[in-house]
């Protein structure tokens, strides 16, 4: 598995250390907003479980992400394949940070790394990018790493209960548009 490297950050391989302030992520309201319900510890730990198959299984998944200077565990990073009962396919990139971690350009910095390593090593031809329609900061970060959007894209998302986690946004970024 490769290890990503920024000027402030590393996207590497989970670690046993990172279970807990994952874990508090996941039982965070605010971090959750807009991914629905909290998690209990024990499905928290099985998603990194479920991460670190995957990755083993493609070559590429989510990666957990530091912050290089000290080392502390801020959340994740990385590709996924679009899940199949999504009203199109793909490769969508995805970040979560710890509210610690917010505003402060990580998930930006993190996402053109990925964005970088999506389109040079695994020379994926599209990049997609999903969120729900009132997360207006992972929104912002989709444009900043240039993706762009177009409304007739939109969709309910089949797996949301009906309410604000329902309508989505779809982004895209093509190996071609980069610049």
């Amino acid at each position: 598995m490769a290890e990503l490297h920024t000027d402030r950050l590393v996207l590497r391989r989970w670690r046993d250390s990172d279970l807990e302030p994952w874990a508090a992520m996941n039982a965070d309201p605010e971090v959750r907003e807009h991914l629905g319900d909290l998690l209990t510890r024990e499905q928290s730990d099985a998603s990194v479980a479920c991460f670190q198959a995957e990755f083993d299984q493609r070559g590429y998944g989510w990666w957990a992400v530091e912050v290089k200077a000290t080392g502390e565990f801020i959340g994740f990073a990385g590709l996924d394949e679009v899940d199949d009962d999504m009203p199109f396919t793909g490769v969508e990139i995805g970040w979560r940070l710890a509210r610690s971690a917010w505003g402060q350009g990580y998930a930006t910095e993190a996402a053109r790394t990925v964005l970088a390593h999506g389109f040079d090593t695994l020379e994926l031809p599209e990049i997609l990018a999903v969120t729900t329609a009132t997360n207006a900061r992972s929104q912002a970060v989709m444009r900043r790493i240039g993706m762009t959007r177009d409304p007739a894209d939109d969709f309910d998302d089949p797996t949301a209960p009906e309410g604000p986690l329902r309508p989505n946004v779809l982004y895209r970024i093509a190996r071609v548009a980069r610049t």
